[in-house]
């Protein structure tokens, strides 16, 4: 009997990681897929520059750069498909709006 325990315990976080691959409510699943449709439509980025200082009284500069870029954006995906395809996936229902009625755009690009 101890050792059906033993196994039983053994398989806990198997069963519980498991359970976290299901599926998650509609509402959630379109919150999370808005950034990967936000990504298809174009990439995203920022940079930062500077200078400084130090007390030693070198000055020196530095920079940064970064850049998210989708393989749905590079692919040419439409937004909105990305969208209902991923929000599908997570939820395994169809989104509740579509894509371009929610950021007011009109249509694909």
């Amino acid at each position: 009997m101890r050792r059906a325990h033993i196994a039983i315990l053994a398989l806990l976080p198997l069963a519980a990681s498991v359970s976290a691959c299901g599926p998650v409510p509609v509402d959630q699943a379109e919150a999370s897929c808005q950034s990967n449709a936000r990504l298809a439509e174009r990439p995203r980025g920022s940079v930062t520059m500077g200078a400084g200082a130090g007390s030693d009284g070198f000055s020196g500069g530095f920079g940064r750069v970064e850049l998210d870029i989708s393989s749905d954006y590079l692919m040419g995906r439409d937004p909105a498909e990305v969208y209902r395809s991923c929000v599908m996936r997570r939820s395994g229902q169809l989104p509740r709006q579509p894509y371009y009625s929610q950021t007011g755009q009109g249509g694909s690009r």
